[in-house]
């Protein structure tokens, strides 16, 4: 109930801040304007407050209209977005076929079983690193730790870039074990490449804790573990959220070794998606349709924990 009431909480907190825009809006222009009359506001701040504003709009405008067209395309059904005219803004005949046709007849399911089933064993495994690691080296000194320091480091710049390198290893390697189109060896690579920046966030995040509420808890004889759980876990609710969530995003929506390790009965729901694309055609509508049922998991996750994403991005930032 609580995960519901955060959601709403925060859609409406959005939803309220989009209806009363033209509200500040007209109140902020009536406050600029009495304040170009009696010169307390000056004509550059204003010019420069208009740019930034416009700019500002126009990269909004650019970002949304993808997801606007594609939920456009959603509603379409047989029909077709262009026209003799240009581009359809709005479908002439909406219609939820498209929809119908992904939960009846596509294996939408099917992928988002297995897509869950990669994103939990991801968040699992790699939390069971990524918390006791960052632990360690926000709080413990040891041989080497600096060292490990820079190569968790080294490795948040080009683990992409050398995951994507040595696909062609990585594939020999697990066909030669016998381990390609298996979902949990999925699971456990995706694990291990969100470890090093995650690590590195939650540490960093870590070390904004007073070491104070640590040793307070020792005087009252509390043994390392109960530390642990019980005063540093709970003040990094927002470090731990912001991991889990790139965790589970990694284990959700990679494609690239997803589609090279898995077969059809086992795709994940990107490489579901991209099944759809046909060799001379694309069901574009049931393709959108597919995409939006996709994402839409991501933001309803995103609801929730935007508070605390944000502030775990802000405060490992600043530490880091």
């Amino acid at each position: 109930m609580s995960l519901l009431g955060n959601v709403a909480r925060s859609l409406k907190e959005d939803v309220v801040n989009v209806a009363t825009a033209p509200v500040r809006g007209y109140r902020h222009g009536k406050y600029v304007v009495r304040g170009l009359r009696n010169g307390t506001v000056r004509k550059r701040d204003v010019a420069r407050s208009a740019a930034a504003t416009l700019g500002a709009t126009a990269m909004m405008a650019v970002l949304l209209f993808p997801v606007y067209y594609v939920t456009t395309a959603a509603f379409t059904g047989s029909q077709t977005l262009q026209s003799t005219n240009g581009v359809r803004l709005i479908p002439s005949d909406p219609t939820i076929e498209p929809f119908v046709w992904v939960i009846q007849e596509s294996s939408f399911f099917d992928y988002m079983y297995n897509s869950m089933y990669v994103a939990t064993f991801t968040v699992l495994l790699s939390m069971s690193v990524i918390v006791p690691a960052a632990y360690a080296l926000s709080r413990r000194e040891f041989l080497l730790r600096k060292k490990i320091l820079y190569g968790y480091v080294l490795l948040t710049q080009i683990g992409g870039g050398l995951g994507i390198a040595t696909l062609i290893a990585l594939y020999a390697m697990l066909s030669n074990a016998g381990l390609t189109d298996n979902k949990f060896i999925l699971a456990c690579y995706y694990a291990a490449t969100a470890v090093p920046f995650n690590t590195w966030l939650l540490k960093t995040y870590m070390d904004g804790i007073p070491v104070s509420y640590e040793e307070a808890a020792v005087v009252d004889g509390a043994p390392p573990w109960r530390v642990v759980l019980e005063v540093i876990l709970p003040l990094s609710k927002a470090g731990l959220a912001t991991v889990f969530i790139f965790a589970f995003l990694a284990g959700w929506t990679e494609f690239v070794i997803a589609q090279q390790l898995l077969r059809a009965g086992n795709y994940t729901l990107p490489v579901g998606l991209y099944a759809l694309v046909g060799r001379y055609s694309i069901p574009w509508s049931q393709f959108a349709a597919y995409a939006l049922m996709f994402a839409s998991p991501i933001a309803f996750i995103y609801l929730f924990a935007q508070r605390y994403i944000e502030g775990g991005l802000s405060f490992g930032g600043m530490e880091g």
